[in-house]
């Protein structure tokens, strides 16, 4: 069985999409907090089963001898550790014959905030000894296209990651790694550092924007603590304001680029670029 944790998020629903396009609908089973949201999934043949990553108790039984897992990592910065942990608790007691893991780019080697529980959940997943992939992720390119509309009201776009690169890619071409590694062989005990074909730095995502939007959009680069202070204005609260500010810092550092291309050859083609991503919203 394939089964899919996380599964009604905006990636794992690409995931899932993408295994019934591969198996038999029996052949998948999707784990969700809520079950009502994956009813479109079990009126096709698809297992549903009910599991809270912050109930690790609701993992009793989930999985079975022989699955292959998906553990698409929590949203929920600061309660990742734990609540990934009773995941891999899980799946040891079942017997699983492979986990996957959503992880960050340079999970091992980035000082982003955000790395540092990516790179325990790795730790505890080896630890674990059951085989795995590590499927490290860059930025989501939907990051910024998502936000293009609101820049372009505000008339410049801010941020403090000075002259840095960043590689993000579209959610569905993460996705459609993460199935080619779960429906494929030879990837036990990898790890896949994930990123587009061609990074980018915010001052050439602005101009981008500028030259599809026919609006000017400078970027102005700000120190971290300034930038913090702008999305709390915007009312994102401190706690994740700050965690966005070190995030553009990390990107200053080269943290979220990477030039392998490994997300291309394994999804078999380019990665979606920043101007194809953009030409969607301005046609």
């Amino acid at each position: 069985m394939m089964v899919i944790t996380g599964a009604t998020g905006r990636l794992g629903r690409f995931v899932v999409e993408g295994l019934l396009k591969k198996l038999p609908a029996n052949q998948i089973a999707v784990v969700a907090r809520n079950p009502d949201k994956a009813k479109d999934w079990a009126s096709r043949g698809v297992q549903v089963r009910k599991a809270d990553y912050s109930q690790p108790e609701t993992w009793a039984g989930v999985f079975s001898k022989g699955d292959t897992v998906l553990l698409i990592s929590s949203s929920e910065v600061g309660q990742r550790r734990k609540q990934h942990q009773a995941v891999v608790d899980a799946a040891v007691r079942a017997g699983v014959r492979l986990l996957a893991y959503t992880s960050i780019l340079h999970a091992d080697t980035s000082r982003m905030v955000l790395a540092g529980e990516h790179l325990d959940t790795e730790k505890a997943i080896r630890a674990s000894g059951l085989p795995f992939v590590f499927l490290r992720h860059s930025w989501y390119l939907e990051n910024y296209t998502e936000a293009a509309k609101r820049t372009l009201a505000q008339g410049v776009l801010r941020g403090c990651a000075k002259d840095g690169r960043v590689a993000p890619a579209l959610r569905q071409d993460y996705a459609d790694a993460a199935v080619e590694v779960l429906t494929g062989t030879g990837h036990e005990n990898q790890v896949y550092e994930l990123a587009a074909d061609q990074g980018f730095t915010l001052a050439e995502l602005a101009a981008e924007l500028s030259r599809q939007s026919g609006t000017s959009v400078p970027y102005q680069d700000l120190p971290p603590a300034e930038f913090s202070a702008v999305l709390q204005q915007a009312g994102l609260p401190k706690g994740y304001a700050d965690v966005l500010a070190n995030a553009d810092e990390g990107i200053a550092r080269g943290d979220l680029d990477d030039t392998s291309r490994t997300l291309s050859r394994l999804i078999g083609r380019p990665t979606t670029s920043l101007a194809q991503a953009l030409s969607a919203m301005f046609p």
